[in-house]
């Protein structure tokens, strides 16, 4: 294995030019905006940022596209890239000012850079920089405007929003990258003069950033005599010992090392499952095809799978993932794998319907929506070692069990079934239970508390998508309570962008009383929200929390109903 040295932009070029090109054992781009900010302030400090691993081939071996774009390779010989996709196609998105393609859709990567940062680092935990459309996200309502600019204000790099953007010492840094003169950076900032203490400080920070297209990566190159397969096992090898990618994404490579192309087959399902609302990872995907093809959900086997039973094992799973989604969408209400407290529900779905030939009884189907229901509220798959408890319930499955059996072992985890109220205490929006309980609501007709929309995952324009809102805003507690206090979930609701900001820090015992006279009091109850007078007053938080958790838990068995006798 030889050993060569390159900087950032000399592999950003060579991406550019087409001269280094992803084999297709390799995973997606995945990263999200934060990784790259927190890769970007690393390079600037000059810390370690790993190595590059390459292979060199005249071999024709199957490829996949990078995120960001590239011309035609010129030359007959293939520099693949085996360890370092993320950094290089993050660095080469915001160096060449392009957006990186993720799952079909082009996004921009755009971060800005403080012009007044702090001389020494400063660890400081960002809220709400950047969510998915249709996540369960809070508002930064709960926390003062100046409050929020004086953390950004200790950060670096900060992932950009249109306000952030207009400030003078923030500047993006795709900008900085694309000219050397400081110029128009320091006429923004309101440097009129060299004399002025900020010019020196602001143009040496600028080289500094800039600089980061000078650092250099040490890359191993592997020997061009080795053949594809042999470099699928070191692959395999180095990131199973650096620990480096998922056991999915090992697996990947394993797979198409034996299934060449298969990766675009992969990918084309995954799209598919995207239209039909579900953007899932593809890790998921090939846990439902190691089920179908071996009875249970480790990658372990893979490695000794034949050809013609993964692609067997494929086509059965593609099925069985399509009844799941339909299940779960059409049967069980819920229709975004948001609103899952684990994906791997699809796999005992897809396995359950795979086994009865896609015939279930009336009761049966009724059973399987219950198990679906208590099973996703009490979080099956997301206690304790979830492979394991995953591979008992295929291996019940394999035996011709059914939803009666699931919900047997259900119970044998978690004990009684129902909801209570002290099982809401201390949980906060990563619970399984708030999933449960947004489904809980919708299913009652809740609605925001201003436009009268019904509450749903996928409202478009900021002013009405989906936020949870703290009934007692975070800055009426904070002088009295925990923030983990007054994250509960028993003070959380399910409103509108333009609702939760009109509200902003206003104690409930002021704005529920006008909420009420325009709207009634039945759109408040109709998220479990005790009206009385009493409760909303700050000094009777504690009292609100019981009061709720009780209104909350008896709707969350409402919904999830009483289990039909067993067949």
């Amino acid at each position: 294995m030889a050993k060569a040295e390159a900087s950032v932009e000399e592999l950003v070029g060579m991406i550019e030019r087409g001269e280094l090109r992803l084999p297709e054992m390799q995973r997606r781009y995945v990263w999200r905006s934060t990784r790259v900010r927190d890769l970007l302030d690393s390079l600037y400090r000059g810390y370690p940022s790993g190595a590059i691993l390459l292979w060199e081939t005249d071999e024709s071996v199957p490829l996949q596209q990078f995120a960001v774009s590239q011309q035609q390779n010129p030359y007959q010989s293939t520099r693949l890239l085996l360890d370092g996709q993320q950094r290089l196609t993050s660095l080469s998105a915001v160096i060449r000012g392009e957006p990186v393609s993720v799952r079909g859709r082009q996004r921009p990567i755009d971060v800005l850079f403080n012009l007044e940062h702090p001389e020494e680092l400063a660890v400081v935990t960002e809220v709400n920089e950047e969510h998915d459309d249709d996540d369960l996200t809070s508002d930064e309502a709960d926390s003062s405007e100046d409050e929020l600019q004086r953390r950004f204000d200790k950060m670096t790099f900060v992932i950009a929003t249109k306000k952030m953007e207009q400030l003078p010492q923030w500047v993006k840094v795709t900008d900085v990258f694309k000219t050397d003169e400081d110029a128009p950076f320091l006429e923004r900032a309101g440097i009129e003069k060299v004399n002025d203490p900020r010019f020196k400080k602001y143009s040496q920070r600028l080289a500094k950033l800039r600089g980061i297209r000078k650092y250099i990566y040490r890359m191993d190159v592997l020997e061009r005599k080795l053949s594809y397969d042999e470099v699928t096992e070191i692959f395999v090898r180095v990131n199973s010992l650096g620990a480096k990618l998922r056991s999915s994404d090992l697996a990947l490579a394993q797979i198409t090392a034996k299934w060449r192309n298969s990766l675009k087959v992969f990918q084309a399902f995954q799209n598919q499952s995207v239209k039909a609302g579900f953007d899932l990872d593809l890790g998921l995907f090939l846990k439902s095809l190691v089920a179908f093809a071996t009875g249970q959900s480790r990658f372990l086997t893979v490695g000794s799978l034949k050809l013609e039973s993964l692609q067997m094992a494929w086509k059965e799973s593609c099925e069985g993932i399509e009844f799941a989604i339909n299940f779960l969408k059409n049967n069980a209400g819920i229709d975004s794998p948001t609103l899952l407290s684990s994906p791997f529900m699809l796999v005992t779905l897809a396995f359950l319907g795979h086994k009865r030939d896609y015939q279930l009884s009336p009761k049966e189907s009724e059973r399987l929506r219950y198990w679906v229901l208590v099973a996703n509220a009490k979080g099956r798959y997301s206690r304790g070692s979830s492979e394991t408890i995953l591979d008992q319930d295929l291996a019940i499955l394999k035996q011709d069990a059914g939803a009666n059996e699931l919900i047997e072992r259900l119970r044998q985890q978690v004990g009684r079934l129902d909801i209570v109220p002290q099982e809401l205490e201390g949980r906060n929006q990563r619970s399984s239970l708030f999933k449960t309980m947004f489904l809980a609501f919708r299913n009652a007709g809740a609605k925001d508390w201003r436009s009268n929309l019904l509450i749903a995952l996928d409202h478009s324009g900021s002013q009405h998508r989906l936020q949870f809102h703290h009934v007692f805003p975070k800055a009426v507690l904070k002088s009295s309570y925990t923030s983990r206090e007054a994250d509960d979930i028993a003070n959380l609701a399910f409103i509108g962008g333009k609702t939760n900001r009109a509200i902003s820090d206003q104690p409930p015992s002021v704005y529920f009383p006008k909420l009420i006279e325009k709207i009634g009091i039945t759109t408040i109850e109709s998220q479990c929200i005790p009206s009385s007078s009493e409760l909303l007053q700050t000094e009777s938080y504690k009292a609100f929390l019981i009061k709720r958790r009780e209104l909350i838990a008896q709707r969350l068995n409402e919904f999830l109903g009483t289990p039909a006798s067993p067949e």
